[in-house]
């Protein structure tokens, strides 16, 4: 045998063994790699098509035959590259997303913003907690095996992308757009927690986004309104904001989210938004940090980069700037037309346009689409909700409770004592309430709504005075947990009285929440659980029973009282 005939032989052999170091490749690693099906399918594309492979639009199954029919005319007319998934449901997206990729050219790269998972969007699924509650978290492992489970609820769904984790350093109680998105104000706990969450997802083989580029955390104005600006000096921006992106970046992240955000130390250009800015991106995203992946522009109708560039104008400094990927233009029709007359003009040259038409496409490859497969459309909602998935949220909650002030009521509780529960804030009997109510012998339950009326907050006041020891849950019941909570000035007096009792406080809400509620303080046992969810008030309701030790910290400083850190070890 010949020697070229033995070499043949010999890749014949190894060639299923190459193919699987290939695909073993993280996303970063194998970006550079020569790809045929990459190159076979970007020679096919025309030059407009080219363009529109930069583009994600946005998708819903919440609005009918006639919007889905609208965006199926978008992806047969335009071939943009992707589709963003916003509301709606999974069985429904699941059909409209084999429909669309069916009548594709290209096989879309279809993302949704799921930081807490498909409930961030979608109704019958698993919503996990938020970042905030995330940060309390001792154990990282549970957050990296979150990682992995919402990249399979993904991939059930036929989804490539998740827009998060978020990587902002929250260090600022007012921010009115980041807040509980955030792990926390802690550049180390946010930079470890993220690394946990991205490195889940993209070992299963999903693409994610970090964001806001480069630090959205210090803001108190929402780019989704007008254009934030973040007034700080480089040397701040080096040592806080951009540190978890820095790091993360070595760490192989796949993708990052630019915001809308006027930086006049990076960028001194009159109201430009970082989206839209080439020292920022190309400077220091893509040279100075050494980012090689997908760089994604936040949503391109947002007020923080339209106000000042309206008419398409943002959709072709974004390229210009080095997005790869613009997310949500106003109008790509029109987008990908003034792209090709920048590129005319010598604004864009082709080379930079076919670079990230090539990422993208390998992008498409490395998810598997070069081996498209349609989502099976049966039993989509019981794969979305297995006990798997449940019982681990449940071990996240258990993780997160937070024991701000001494234990002893919690060893002291007498089940034959004439004990209180009530529940602040909510409109009927808690989950917390329930869990607690077989356990004690004589117990009474009370209701305190959040604008309750002077008469009924002063028989409540009375009524309590009878109770040897009480157990109080403080509930934001609003879809997204502010900072502060939206009481009436009667029931935060209330809650400070009923602390100064024999009591032991549970807060279902923002810990944030805790400086607006002066007194609570004075609880005998203070529990901190993040957010209003059944997992954390049964969670909450195990520590009170002693059947749970709390593990969690607090991942923001809230006051004097309670500072980054704090929780007590049972």
């Amino acid at each position: 045998m010949n020697t070229l005939k033995k070499i043949c032989l010999l890749l014949l052999i190894l060639s299923p063994f190459i193919s699987s170091a290939q695909n073993s490749k993280s996303f970063i690693q194998g970006l550079e790699d020569e790809n045929a099906w990459v190159d076979s399918v970007f020679r096919k594309l025309s030059r407009k098509e080219r363009i529109a492979q930069l583009f994600m639009v946005r998708a819903h199954t919440d609005k009918g035959k006639k919007y889905e029919d609208s965006i199926a005319k978008v992806i047969r007319k335009e071939r943009i590259g992707g589709l963003v998934f916003f509301q709606g449901g999974p069985g429904r997206q699941a059909i409209l997303t084999n429909s669309y990729q069916e009548i594709s050219k290209v096989p879309l790269l279809i993302a949704l913003d799921g930081e807490w998972g498909l409930g961030m969007r979608l109704d019958s699924t698993v919503s996990y907690p938020y970042q905030m509650t995330l940060g309390a978290i001792a154990d990282n492992k549970l957050i990296y095996q979150m990682g992995r489970q919402v990249a399979a609820d993904f991939k059930r769904l036929g989804m490539h992308v998740n827009f998060a984790p978020d990587a902002d350093i929250n260090n600022n109680p007012k921010n009115p757009v980041i807040g509980y998105r955030s792990f926390g104000d802690n550049k180390y706990n946010v930079t470890a927690k993220v690394g946990e969450y991205m490195n889940g997802m993209q070992d299963n083989r999903i693409l994610v986004s970090l964001k806001h580029f480069p630090g959205h955390g210090d803001t108190d104005v929402d780019s989704h309104h007008d254009l934030p600006q973040l007034p700080f000096s480089r040397e701040r921006l080096d040592s806080l904001e951009l540190y978890p992106f820095r790091e993360l970046i070595k760490q192989g992240a796949s993708g990052v989210m630019v915001a809308h955000m006027n930086i006049p130390v990076l960028d001194n250009t009159p109201n430009l938004p970082s989206t839209l800015s080439k020292p920022i991106i190309t400077g220091l995203l893509k040279n100075e940090l050494g980012f090689k992946g997908l760089v994604f522009s936040d949503a391109m109708g947002m007020k923080g980069v339209v106000k000042f560039f309206p008419n398409g104008e943002a959709d072709v400094r974004g390229i210009i700037a080095g997005n790869d990927v613009l997310e949500l233009s106003e109008n790509s029709v029109r987008a990908v037309k003034l792209i090709r007359k920048a590129i005319k003009e010598k604004r864009i040259s082709w080379n930079q346009i076919n670079t990230s038409v090539r990422k993208v496409l390998y992008a498409k490859y490395w998810v598997g689409l070069n081996n498209y497969q349609p989502v099976s459309t049966s039993n989509v909602v019981n794969d979305l909700n297995t006990a798997e998935s449940k019982a681990l949220n449940q071990k996240l909650a258990e993780a997160s409770v937070t024991l701000l002030n001494s234990d002893s009521l919690i060893t002291s509780l007498d089940r034959n004592k004439k004990t209180a529960l009530i529940s602040i804030g909510t409109g009927s009997i808690s989950t917390f309430q329930k869990e607690l109510n077989p356990n004690f012998n004589n117990v009474v339950n009370f209701i305190v709504p959040k604008n309750a009326s002077a008469a009924d907050i002063q028989n409540v006041s009375r009524e309590l005075k009878n109770f040897s020891q009480i157990i109080m849950g403080i509930h934001d019941m609003r879809k997204r947990p502010q900072s502060s909570l939206d009481y009436s000035a009667g029931v935060k007096m209330l809650i400070a009285e009923i602390a100064s009792l024999n009591t032991i406080t549970s807060v279902f809400a923002n810990p944030y929440s805790i400086a607006g509620l002066p007194g609570v303080e004075r609880s005998k046992t203070l529990l901190m659980n993040y957010q209003q969810s059944e997992d954390l008030e049964k969670a909450a309701a195990k520590v009170v029973l002693g059947n749970l030790k709390a593990s969690g910290k607090l991942p923001v400083s809230i006051n004097t009282f309670y500072t980054n850190g704090n929780g007590l070890t049972q």
